[in-house]
């Protein structure tokens, strides 16, 4: 969430640039206009501090919980030209790796095997290396938000950005790129990678909390011929995901649902990744909204969003929770040869659809009436008091985590069977500004 191209509030911390949770959510990151820090989720605790008067981080993007991060500088005094892309080795408490371009960069996604940077009209994959490799360049609209997801799955390697019209999609098979071989001497829009000699950082304050020490990334092995590269035809989905302009967009874990937003922000479309099938439609409301994040739990059963009305929504996604929910318990998976037909219309006591979620009194009606009143509107929501920006998360089966803008953190509970609105469990500051 970066907050330094998106509208304020007034109730945001001064100074915050830039809040993003790492892979699996159990770490996350913030820019500041000195520096950044890290933290670890659940439970609350500050990981990591790099702050100087060197310049401000707008953006930071963690690798899991290893020793590396993507850094982009930002905020009125950038500690990096906005246009480059810093990897920083937080053993070494120094870049290692810096990559520039001629625009500015929108946005890093980092997997142990690959690094993607989203500029405004172009996305780079890079096999993620300390000599860089360009995969692929893929043309898109107009993409100023810097709006991209990949999949934490390290078998079904999936990347979804904005397509070349406005609210298409493309879901790209990061495992079908092949090696671009590059002699990198061409002044091009990806630049040159550099060996920073600086050290940027303050050694004192820079000790992760790691669940592991990565290795310098491989560099991969050279073609079989100076003359020839090495190529294959990469798989590339494209769905015509909404009418209007993309405003967010997010993968599950395994990289087979992406969810949707345009910046009418009334409804999220789930689609099938490996089909282009559309799979939930769901509302969030009847008003504009600027949705600022969408989150898959665990098993990709439920879908957390939240948008600037400081309302966090909570849909099901999947028949088995309505099952669950009337049984009190997951429902066992069919027998061999049993049909399975999942009710077109939930029991009346409930007043659901069936997938669990709320739906209209008049849907028996729905196709006499608009769309409006065959929606699935959430199964359970929360309020954000501020109605700041906040990024959301599944902590555990039935909490969700909100990072917020004015530095608050909070974690609520839903009711699995009732829904309805969420119990405040924690409420914690992780950032309190101070003068800058």
């Amino acid at each position: 969430m970066n907050l330094t191209r998106s509208h304020s509030n007034y109730n945001d911390a001064p100074g915050l640039l830039f809040v993003g949770f790492n892979q699996d959510y159990g770490c996350f990151a913030i820019g500041l206009e000195n520096g950044f820090r890290v933290f670890n989720s659940v439970p609350l605790i500050e990981q990591a501090r790099n702050e100087s008067d060197e310049g401000g981080i707008a953006l930071i993007e963690m690798l899991y919980r290893t020793n590396y991060l993507a850094l982009v500088g930002g905020g009125r005094n950038p500690r990096y030209s906005p246009n480059k892309v810093i990897i920083y080795d937080s053993i070494k408490d120094q870049a290692v790796l810096e990559l520039e371009y001629k625009t500015e960069v929108k946005n890093v996604k980092l997997r142990r095997e690959r690094l993607i940077v989203v500029l405004s009209h172009k996305v780079f994959v890079y096999h993620f290396s300390l000599h860089p490799h360009l995969l692929q360049t893929f043309e898109t609209t107009d993409n100023d938000k810097g709006l991209a997801s990949v999949s934490g799955s390290s078998d079904n390697a999936m990347l979804v950005i904005p397509g070349r019209q406005r609210g298409h999609i493309q879901l790209i098979d990061l495992n079908t790129l092949g090696y671009y071989w590059s002699s990198f001497s061409a002044p091009d829009e990806f630049g040159q990678s550099k060996n920073p000699s600086t050290n940027h950082t303050n050694p004192a304050e820079s000790s992760f909390y790691l669940d592991h020490v990565m290795q310098p990334p491989p560099t991969p092995p050279s073609p079989p011929s100076s003359s020839s590269n090495t190529t294959t035809t990469p798989n590339i989905s494209i769905i015509a995901a909404h009418s209007g302009k993309l405003s967010c967009m997010a993968l599950n874990h395994d990289g087979t649902k992406c969810a949707t937003a345009s910046d009418k922000g009334t409804l999220i479309r789930v689609f099938n990744t490996a089909t282009g099938t559309l799979l939930n439609e769901l509302r969030r409301g009847v008003d504009r909204a600027d949705i600022f994040s969408i989150a898959f739990n665990h098993d990709s059963t439920r879908l957390c969003v939240s948008s600037d009305k400081g309302t966090i929504h909570i849909f099901n996604l999947d028949p088995s929770v309505t099952t669950a929910m009337a049984d009190g318990h997951k429902p066992r998976g069919p027998t061999y040869g049993q049909v399975v037909v999942y009710p077109t219309r939930p029991p009346s006591h409930y007043g659901l659809t069936h997938n669990g979620n709320r739906g209209s009194s008049l849907s028996f009606m729905k196709d006499l009436l608009p769309k409006y009143f065959s929606s699935e509107w959430s199964f359970a929501h929360a309020k954000i008091i501020t109605e700041s920006q906040c990024l959301v998360a599944f902590e555990q089966k039935h909490t969700i985590l909100a990072i917020c803008a004015d530095g608050s953190c909070y974690k609520f509970y839903f009711d699995p069977k009732k829904g309805g609105e969420c119990t405040r469990e924690s409420f914690e500051r992780f950032y309190k500004s101070t003068s800058l």
